[in-house]
């Protein structure tokens, strides 16, 4: 299959990311998953309950906003429209219309998404990637896998879901990058201001850096 405008394919699945050289966070025992927003009461959904719900595997490639992509993955978790509609509906505060909802990691991390793309068929809350639970890599205890977006979306190490009515101010992790607020990868949507095909020397310049640092990180377990 083809990749997107601008991809290269790599071996492997490396770590990535503005976490650089920091390992990954420690998981709780019994990890959970805040929802707050606009709904009529907050609610903690232990990420254990995950697995009562309606679950799918896709094959989905990941892309990196810098330029390079994973192929041949398999993920597996909850389709997060079932998990919208099933959890989240039901809390909603009358009369209000979810247009935006924020990601945040155990380490810090916050994406901001559109609803009409994390409501595609292919979006999940994985936990395992080619048969196997997510490792400290790669998100663990969950993710959100969104294969139609840039990796930056796809916030690993996932504890907390906000939604909102309207499009929240969010840090911009990426800064100077200026990352595109819907990263949609066939429309290469990498940067907020500059076309694609600009941005790609600057992005992939930086490829071997971030992976040196990240592989890093990656040695150097939580405590």
């Amino acid at each position: 299959m083809a990749l997107p405008p601008g991809q290269r394919a790599v071996e492997g699945f490396p770590r990535f990311g503005t976490h650089l050289h920091r390992p990954p966070p420690a998981v709780p025992d019994n990890p959970v998953i805040e929802l707050a927003g606009v709904l009529t009461e907050p609610r903690t959904l232990p990420v254990a309950d995950l697995a009562t719900m309606p679950r799918r595997e896709i094959d989905a490639d990941f892309h990196c906003v810098a330029g390079w992509s994973a192929t041949g993955l398999r993920w597996e978790g909850v389709p997060f429209e079932t998990f919208y509609r099933t959890q989240v509906e039901p809390l909603l505060e009358p009369g209000a219309v979810i247009g935006y909802l924020v990601f945040e990691g155990l380490d810090g991390y916050r994406s901001g998404v559109a609803i009409d793309d994390v409501m595609a068929e292919d979006v999940l809350i994985a936990d395992r990637l080619d048969g196997r639970p997510l490792d400290s890599d790669h998100g663990t205890p969950v993710r959100l896998v969104s294969p139609g977006q840039y990796g930056y979306v796809n916030t690993k190490h996932l504890c907390r879901i906000e939604f909102h009515t309207s499009q929240p101010p969010i840090s911009d992790r990426w800064s100077p990058l200026a990352s595109h607020p819907r990263a949609r990868v066939w429309h290469e949507e990498r940067h907020r201001y500059l076309p694609g095909r600009v941005v790609r020397p600057v992005y992939r310049a930086l490829i071997g850096p971030i992976r040196a640092l990240s592989a890093r990180g990656s040695r150097a377990r939580p405590r």
